[in-house]
């Protein structure tokens, strides 16, 4: 059973020298609207809102240390905001507070193409880092599903289904900029890939949700677009089975970029809500990447496996629009469950 919700009604109001010195600063960059609190309160879990007591705009560093040296003086909690699309409540504001909106700060700051790593403020989101690398032959792979902020993606480790290959935003994220709650600013990590000097503080804040500090800038991996992906559906007689597969797969190290159990109920809910036609039994959702000829080899591995346990029904997505609709079914099953509810 959740918690109670906290009386917001309860909350000490922003003190008036607080609101003062974050109006000057910001002007209307600053809020204490309602409609803007509410929306800074919210993600897209099924959480009842908790809004902030006043949302700050922020456009740069220095505005964000700024903020923070104010609401620090007068004991104001702050809460960081990026797109707003997470679904743990990391957003509510449980003693009220000041929301810091980083989503303007969103300047690709530097792509090294031969490093293959990039610097970007908080705001980019994951979608505009992969458009602005098209022709490079590289990509950002960690894939939540929402179009989220990478700054927002770092604080909360987001994965995704690209995990199982690429790994979570713990393995990608080489250094960080990030600002302490009473403006102090932290510089953790750095670009080389080997490095054993110092506490690695980059991977304690990954993770810690805006709990520690606000990521103000970060340096992520790059990886080389594969020269062929194929993806596809297979489904099975139990979800034991399907597990099975997978154990199997992994065991005998087949570099399988994504895999997703779905369940029988769940694909019933996806065909329902994204008007796909899957058939309606426990299924594995999987996609290989490498060359031509290392993942022909791949599928006939993961295709004898799946026979061994009784996979069936194999339907495969070669073209980009097919593994796009059938990875968007997929992405799609947290609003298709709610749906089905």
């Amino acid at each position: 059973m959740l918690p109670p919700a906290p009386d917001i009604a309860r909350l000490q109001p922003l003190p008036v020298a607080l609101v003062d010195e974050l109006t000057t600063l910001l002007g209307q960059r600053f809020s204490t609207s309602a409609s803007v609190r509410e929306h800074h309160g919210r993600d897209i879990s099924a959480l009842d809102p908790l809004p902030p007591q006043g949302v700050a705009f922020v456009n740069h560093l220095d505005e964000i240390i700024a903020v923070q040296q104010a609401c620090h003086r007068h004991r104001v909690p702050i809460i960081p905001y990026g797109s707003g699309s997470s679904l743990e409540g990391w957003l509510h504001a449980v003693h009220g507070g000041v929301c810091i909106d980083v989503s303007a700060m969103n300047q690709i700051l530097e792509i090294r193409v031969d490093d293959m790593d990039v610097t970007v403020q908080p705001g980019v989101t994951r979608k505009q880092l992969n458009a602005a690398l098209h022709g490079t032959g590289l990509f950002f792979p960690i894939d939540p599903g929402a179009d989220a902020s990478l700054g927002g993606m770092a604080a909360t480790r987001a994965s995704g289904t690209n995990a199982v290959r690429y790994g979570t935003m713990r393995e990608n994220v080489l250094a960080l900029t990030a600002v302490l709650a009473d403006g102090r600013v932290l510089h953790t990590g750095g670009r080389a890939r080997k490095s054993s000097s110092g506490y690695d503080l980059t991977h304690l804040l990954v993770g810690s949700g805006g709990t520690l500090a606000t990521v103000a800038e970060l340096t992520v991996k790059l990886h080389p677009i594969p020269e062929a992906i194929s993806a596809a559906v297979c489904n099975f007689p139990s979800v034991d089975q399907a597990v099975q597969t997978v154990i199997q797969a992994i065991q005998l190290g087949v570099p399988i970029a994504r895999i997703e159990l779905i369940d029988a109920l769940t694909v019933r809910a996806l065909n329902a809500y994204s008007k796909t036609r899957l058939n309606e039994a426990p299924s594995l959702f999987f996609e290989l990447h490498g060359s031509q000829s290392s993942v022909q080899e791949q599928v006939e591995t993961i295709r004898l496996l799946a026979d061994e346990h009784g996979g069936q029904d194999f339907e495969w997505a070669v073209h980009p629009e097919d593994r796009s609709r059938l990875w968007q079914a997929r992405h799609d099953g947290y609003f298709a469950a709610v749906a089905l509810r």
